[in-house]
């Protein structure tokens, strides 16, 4: 049995001449209809979370959708789960999940890029190779994954790095895991092991994600402080900064407040090897820790839960 939990998206969405653009209209049984083929994969069941884009989806909905998935594995009545899932923010979703429940059920999350109102949806594909995955006696003990457009990427390395195609998503610090060719799920190798989990109770945490820009003279870090109890800097290249942000970053630290550096290209981690004034050596050498990795929005997620578990980051 697999179970289906449709959250929303734009693979639940259609346009709507009135309202200017495409908004959420199909439940899971509408695109369970829409799709086919589900049938063939095996025994399902339907439940409909929400039906939500993917940007309304906050801290205590994301945890709340963490908990239900958590629910559904435990019970032991599946063999795998499938959730559908806006784009925007679907990595962070999979990184929550990837980091917090254990991988024995696997979770396979998907969406699409285009509506059932566009030339070549592809919201059939991507729900019934989702469906493939999460009912594959291969998927056992591999967690959340993303199954996005034929490949098959580990939750917590899945980045949506492209703003349209039906491609959209990567693992810039990683490679797929496996794909979905003609039908059939191909794991690239057995599952791999896995950090030990974060367990917090919820996302308490505040954390900021801060972008550092040509000049920058700390300002934005300084008006975050006050309301965050950490902070991701998304910094040039391998971690560097503008001289006059470094200050702002000296008062986080003093008030105990983590610093973590992320980068804000795609591809490549923060290897802190300038050591000058702004330079990533500098800056860690001062308590910031390097992202590993992540992009900036996985390390924000990572943060969030080390805080919201009360357990200090150390990066990696």
């Amino acid at each position: 049995m697999i179970h289906l939990l449709f959250t929303g998206g734009t693979i639940s969405m259609q346009r709507d001449p009135a309202a200017g653009g495409n908004v959420p209209a199909h439940g899971g049984e509408a695109l369970v209809g829409l799709s086919g083929g589900l049938d063939d994969v095996g025994p399902y069941r339907i439940e409909n979370w929400a039906r939500l884009p993917a940007s309304h989806l906050g801290p205590e909905r994301l945890w709340a959708l963490r908990e239900r998935v958590r629910e559904i594995a435990e019970a032991g009545e599946v063999r795998g789960i499938v959730v559908t899932h806006g784009t925007d923010t679907l990595e962070e979703t999979a990184y929550l999940l990837a980091r917090t429940l254990p991988p024995e059920v696997p979770v396979a999350i998907t969406g699409a890029m285009r509506t059932s109102s566009d030339e070549g949806w592809d919201g059939p594909r991507n729900l019934i190779d989702a469906a493939r995955v999460a009912a594959s006696p291969a998927g056992a003990g591999r967690g959340a994954m993303v199954v996005f457009h034929g490949e098959i990427l580990a939750g917590e390395t899945a980045v949506k790095t492209h703003a349209t195609d039906p491609a959209a998503f990567s693992a810039p610090h990683a490679e797929p895991v496996g794909a979905v060719e003609e039908g059939r799920v191909v794991f690239r190798g057995p599952p791999v092991a896995r950090a030990p989990l974060l367990q917090p109770d919820g996302l308490g945490a505040r954390v900021a994600l801060v972008p550092v820009v040509v000049g920058d003279d700390g300002t934005l870090l300084d008006l975050a402080r006050p309301e965050y109890d950490g902070v991701v800097i998304e910094a040039f290249g391998s971690g560097n900064m503008p001289p006059g942000a470094v200050p702002a970053v000296r008062r986080w630290l003093e008030e105990g407040k983590p610093v973590v550096l992320a980068s804000r290209c795609a591809y490549g981690e923060v290897t802190p090897l300038y050591a000058f004034e702004g330079g990533g050596a500098r800056t860690v050498a001062l308590g910031a820790v390097p992202a590993g990795p992540r992009s900036s929005s996985q390390a924000r997620m990572e943060l969030m839960l080390a805080l919201s578990a009360g357990v200090a980051y150390g990066g990696r």
